[in-house]
């Protein structure tokens, strides 16, 4: 079974540049800068954030999910600032059979640092180490080509192609399925 009594205390974790930390609602407009730009959402199949409550809502809906042992979302932090520039975390915790997905977003003056190849990364191991997975899924739209990329960097292998198997906004979409086993 998947380890969840190592998500309380949230665990924080670090490297050189980065800190990985729990989001809180002095995060809000933080994350809110992230959720409502189009750039971001564009590949997500989800509405951006119209108002700061919708963002609100999202951080409260993080804290029962993580209370209610069903995923966990750090925010992610540049040092040596504590300002939240993206996040990411295991959410869909397969318990049963040790499997977890991951999601991430960070903001686009962030992009193509290395920034979120060095979260999964660090969330990865988390999960293997700590939580007990055996894999991780991460679902990707088929034209984002940019987070297959960074998967792929990670050592995820895409599992499936299906066709048009999420309706949002009027459109049937592809997935695009990638994994990480378990090193041995």
């Amino acid at each position: 079974m998947i380890n969840t009594t190592v998500l309380s205390p949230f665990p924080i974790i670090e490297t050189e540049r980065l800190i990985l930390r729990k989001v809180t609602l002095d995060d809000a407009n933080d994350l809110f800068a992230i959720r409502s730009d189009i750039r971001v959402v564009r590949y997500l199949g989800r509405d951006r954030n119209i108002n700061i409550d919708e963002t609100i809502t999202n951080i409260n809906l993080l804290e029962a999910m993580l209370n209610n042992e069903e995923g966990i979302r750090w925010g992610i932090t540049l040092k040596p600032s504590d300002k939240l520039i993206g996040s990411i975390g295991f959410w869909r915790l397969n318990k049963p059979h040790f499997r977890a997905e991951i999601g991430y977003d960070l903001h686009p003056d962030f992009w193509n640092k290395g920034i979120m190849t060095e979260a999964i990364k660090l969330v990865s191991n988390f999960g293997f180490q700590k939580m007990n997975l055996h894999s991780i899924e991460a679902n990707t739209d088929k034209d984002n080509i940019a987070t297959q990329k960074v998967l792929v960097k990670n050592g995820f292998v895409k599992e499936a192609h299906f066709k048009e198997n999420y309706y949002y906004n009027g459109k049937f979409l592809d997935s695009v399925i990638f994994s990480l086993i378990q090193p041995k």
